[in-house]
C-alpha cells in the first residue's frame, strides 16, 4: 500500500533530521566548461543552508540541478530520496528563482490564485499573502509593482504549494532594510514549522543572520562547508580600524598584521591577534584615534577563503 504524502511528511518529522536533498559525485559540463566537478552537497531536514559563492562558482546550476531542471554529466541527484523530476517529490518543492518571467498584466491575487491551482493542498491564499505582505498589494498589477514588491511576489508563488523543501535564490535583491527583515523572518518562522530551507545569496549579513550552515562553493568544488560560526573560525581573526599617520606600508609590516588597506580617512587592519598589532601601532603613533576592534565577519571569510581557492593551480 503506498503511503500518502501525509504520512510521508508525519513519519520524516518524526525521525531524526534527515538528508532532504544531495548531490552525490555530481559532475555536470557545458560542453568543455566544467560547471560542478564530482560535488557531494546536502540539505537536511529542518535546516536553512546558505549556499555562497562568486559569480560563476556553480551555485546557480547546483539548485538547477536539484529542481529537477538540469540533468548531471555523472553522479546523482536526490530529492527526498529519489528522482527530483518526480511527480509528487515535485509537489513538495518550491522555488523563487532569478530566471524566467510572470505576466505582468495579471493582479497579485491572480497569480497566487493560478500557482495554487497547480497543487493538490495547496497554503491558503490569505495565509500566502499575509507571509509575504502582500495584503495591500493583492490588487495591484505585478506590472506596476517596485522591484522589492515584485520580489515579494515571487517569494508568495514559491510558498503557494506549501512546499517541505523550498529554494531561495537571490530572495531580497531590490528590498529595502524593512522589507528584507520581514522576509528573514517569515523564513524563520517557516524553519520552525518544520519546513528546510535552501538559499542562495550575495548578502552575506544575510547567510550569517539565518543559516544554520553555510556551504562555500567555488570552480565548481565545495571548498568549506559549517555553521556560520565555524566558517568564521576558518579565518579567526580581528578587524582593526583606526586613524594614524603612519604609511600603509609600515602597517603591513608590523608583526602579526596579515592584511591593511586604507578606508576613507582610516586604516583597516587584518590580524590573528589585535592586541599585540595595537600596542604597536601605540608605540608608533601617539595621535593614532578611532580606534575600533572587532572579530572577523563571515564576509572576511568567505573572501579569504574564495580567493585562496582560486590562487590554487588546478590540477
Amino acid at each position: 500500500m503506498t503511503a500518502t504524502l501525509d504520512q510521508i511528511r508525519v513519519r520524516e518529522s518524526s525521525a531524526a533530521p534527515s538528508v532532504v536533498a544531495s548531490l552525490q559525485g555530481v559532475t555536470k559540463n557545458y560542453g568543455s566548461v566544467r560547471a560542478l566537478g564530482g560535488i557531494d552537497f546536502r540539505v537536511r531536514a529542518g535546516e536553512v543552508l546558505a549556499l555562497l559563492g562568486p559569480n560563476g562558482a556553480g551555485k546557480t546550476t547546483a539548485v538547477k540541478l536539484l529542481l529537477g531542471l538540469l540533468q548531471p554529466n555523472a553522479g546523482k541527484v536526490r530529492v527526498f530520496g529519489g528522482d527530483p523530476t518526480n511527480p509528487e517529490n515535485r509537489m513538495r518543492t518550491g522555488a523563487m528563482l532569478q530566471v524566467g518571467r510572470v505576466p505582468e498584466t495579471l493582479r497579485v491575487r491572480e497569480h497566487i490564485d493560478l500557482f495554487s491551482s497547480y497543487y493538490q493542498k495547496p497554503m491558503p491564499a490569505v495565509q500566502v499573502l499575509a507571509s509575504a505582505g502582500l495584503e495591500q498589494l493583492r490588487d495591484r498589477k505585478f506590472g506596476d509593482l517596485s522591484g522589492g514588491q515584485r520580489q515579494r511576489v515571487l517569494f508568495a508563488l514559491a510558498l503557494c504549494g506549501d512546499p517541505d523543501l523550498l529554494f531561495l535564490d537571490e530572495p531580497t535583491v531590490g528590498m529595502d532594510v524593512e522589507a528584507r527583515r520581514l522576509l528573514w523572518d517569515e523564513i524563520r518562522q517557516l524553519v520552525r514549522r518544520g519546513k528546510t530551507v535552501l538559499l542562495t545569496t550575495h548578502y552575506l549579513q544575510e547567510a550569517d543572520a539565518l543559516a544554520d550552515r553555510v556551504a562555500v562553493i567555488n570552480k565548481g568544488e565545495i571548498i568549506a562547508e559549517g555553521t556560520p560560526a565555524e566558517i568564521k573560525a576558518k579565518t579567526a581573526g580581528k578587524k582593526i580600524r583606526c586613524i594614524t599617520q603612519l604609511p600603509l606600508s609600515t602597517v603591513r609590516e608590523l608583526a602579526g598584521v596579515n592584511e591593511a588597506k586604507e578606508d576613507r580617512e582610516a586604516m583597516e587592519i587584518h590580524a590573528a591577534e589585535a592586541e599585540p598589532v595595537v600596542r604597536a601601532l601605540l608605540s608608533l603613533d601617539a595621535t593614532l584615534s578611532g580606534l575600533e576592534v572587532t572579530s572577523a565577519g563571515l564576509e572576511d571569510a568567505f573572501l579569504a577563503l574564495t580567493q585562496e581557492s582560486t590562487s590554487v593551480p588546478s590540477n
